[in-house]
């Protein structure tokens, strides 16, 4: 029966390494398995909370990114519209310009017409104070002497030489 001592089961060893095994896990759960999984959770909300502030890094990147395009847009729209409005500015002032030199050309124009039409009267005075001048000279002379048909065409022909030379 020596033999079966060595294989024989004994009640009270399975007991003691069965309180054995419940003490171990006891411990290893308690000091190995809770911190572990501790650890892990924390790890887990650390890489969720990264996740979620990238997430959120990106759409705040979007949203600024759709407010730059947004404004860029609006900075182009508005700078045509001060190209277009200097342009206008620019294209008004020009034809103020022209209008202005039409005024005065037309103004120049009017002038020279009215000291042309003066210089034209004081011509038109000066010609006919000479005529009456040469007719009286011509009246005068035809009363000293008696004219007849030759030397009435010499005081003709002499008051008009007397004019051209005027």
């Amino acid at each position: 029966m020596q033999n079966l001592d060595i294989i024989s089961v004994n009640l009270w060893q399975i007991l003691i390494s069965l309180a054995n095994l419940t003490i171990l896990f006891l411990l290893l759960k308690k000091f190995l398995y809770k911190p572990v999984t501790k650890m892990l959770e924390e790890r887990r909300a650390q890489i969720d909370s990264q996740y979620a502030d990238a997430e959120n890094a990106s759409n705040s990147a979007k949203a600024k990114e759709a407010e730059l395009t947004e404004r860029l847009s609006g900075a182009k729209v508005e700078a045509e519209s001060i190209v277009k409005e200097a342009a206008e500015a620019a294209r008004a002032r020009g034809d103020k310009i022209v209008e202005d030199a039409k005024v005065s050309a037309d103004g120049i124009i009017r002038q020279a017409e009215l000291d042309a039409e003066l210089q034209r009267k004081k011509a038109t005075e000066n010609i006919k104070e000479q005529i009456v001048e040469v007719s009286t000279a011509l009246a005068e002379k035809m009363l000293e002497r008696e004219i007849n048909p030759d030397d009435h065409k010499a005081l003709i022909d002499d008051f008009i030489n007397k004019l051209g030379d005027e």
